[in-house]
């Protein structure tokens, strides 16, 4: 899997960059839900064996940076010449609002460690969805502000 990077804007003006290459946890076979083991269960045996020494706060924290990253490209901050192309705000919603959900969900088990960057990221991408956006939400109800409250 190639890495690309995604620039995120931040309220400060700056930019965050995310990398889509995540940790080698995601592979193509271990996440391919038709992946057939070869001759025995040894092959999901170890598949098993590999996953229970993950983490849980990488599982959630690799989730959330899928979701973030997608989310960047839909919203049209993917660093591509073709990002306008890229755009649906639409999808930027859904995935910014299951990405908030995840976020608030999870910051009290991940501690603020891990929480803080990616509520960063959450907010930059809200910014982001209402600066995109032809017609505003109202205060509140922008995507994911249900779970983040309003964001300005």
């Amino acid at each position: 899997m190639g890495g690309r990077i995604l620039r995120v804007p931040l309220k400060n003006g700056d930019f965050q960059s995310v990398c889509d290459k995540l940790t080698s946890m995601s592979t193509s076979d271990s996440n391919s839900l038709d992946h057939e083991p070869t001759g025995t269960d040894a092959g999901v045996g170890q598949q098993i064996r590999d996953i229970s020494e993950v983490p849980a706060v990488e599982v959630i924290t690799t989730g959330a940076v899928h979701l973030m990253s997608a989310a960047a490209v839909k919203v049209g901050l993917a660093d591509d010449p073709e990002a306008e192309e890229l755009k649906d705000l639409d999808e930027a919603r859904k995935l910014i609002t299951a990405l908030a959900g995840l976020v608030t969900a999870a910051a009290p088990e991940i501690g603020s460690q891990h929480a803080g960057p990616l509520r960063d990221g959450l907010r930059s991408l809200q910014l982001a969805f209402r600066e995109a956006s032809l017609i505003p939400d109202e205060p509140g109800k922008g995507p994911g502000e249900k779970f983040t409250g309003p964001v300005n």
